[in-house]
């Protein structure tokens, strides 16, 4: 009796390009400490050679809270130069202030300006605030991503009491905490970011 061999699939090929990493800057108060804390995060992601960074800076992006399924040129305009990166970007990267217990309007008015560019991808925090360290808007901005069917990482980068923190020049008093959790955030973000780039190459996700 002949017994025929079932032929073994070849693997998926996998990529080994750089993540596209969109950096989102949260905050665009008046007076506003995210440029201090972006600033440092932005040089700890230079150190690295597994991700392409987008800044999208929301203090820089002029989206009206009003939503339109037909906007108007000027709104036109700016998506025209936030959405690409969006759409292109693996992972997502958010730096959250905590105002009033919670994240800013600005990054909710991105999130809801955009839908399909934000899923199946992963997401990690970076959250600076007071005595919380702005891990209230963390969680916050948990639940709203996952109704976007995009995946937040786990652990994160929060930086409490953050004006203390840092010396005039920009620099932690205290780096060594702080680098260690932004290299475990950015290791977990890239491991998600090339598994659900590499699933989405053999089978594309459906919402």
């Amino acid at each position: 009796m002949d017994i025929t061999t079932a032929p073994v699939a070849e693997p998926a090929a996998v990529s080994t390009a750089p993540l596209r990493l969109a950096v989102i800057i949260g905050s665009n108060r008046e007076g506003r400490f995210g440029p201090v804390v972006g600033r440092w995060l932005l040089d700890r992601l230079r150190e690295r050679d597994d991700f392409e960074v987008d800044v999208i800076d929301l203090a820089e992006t002029a989206l009206p809270t009003s939503l339109s399924y037909d906007p108007q040129p000027p709104v036109k305009a700016v998506l025209d130069t936030v959405t690409p990166k969006l759409a292109r970007a693996d992972a997502f990267l958010v730096l959250t202030p905590e105002y009033n217990h919670s994240f800013p309007a600005s990054i909710k008015n991105l999130i809801d300006w955009h839908y399909v560019q934000w899923q199946a991808k992963p997401v990690g925090f970076v959250s600076y605030g007071g005595m919380s360290g702005g891990l209230r808007a963390v969680e916050h901005l948990r639940q709203v991503f996952a109704e976007m069917h995009a995946v937040t990482v786990r652990d994160t980068v929060s930086f409490h009491h953050a004006h203390g923190l840092f010396e005039p020049d920009g620099e932690l008093r205290e780096p060594t905490e702080p680098e260690a959790a932004v290299k475990r955030l950015l290791d977990q973000l890239g491991w998600w970011g090339r598994t659900l780039r590499d699933a989405k190459e053999s089978r594309p996700y459906a919402a």
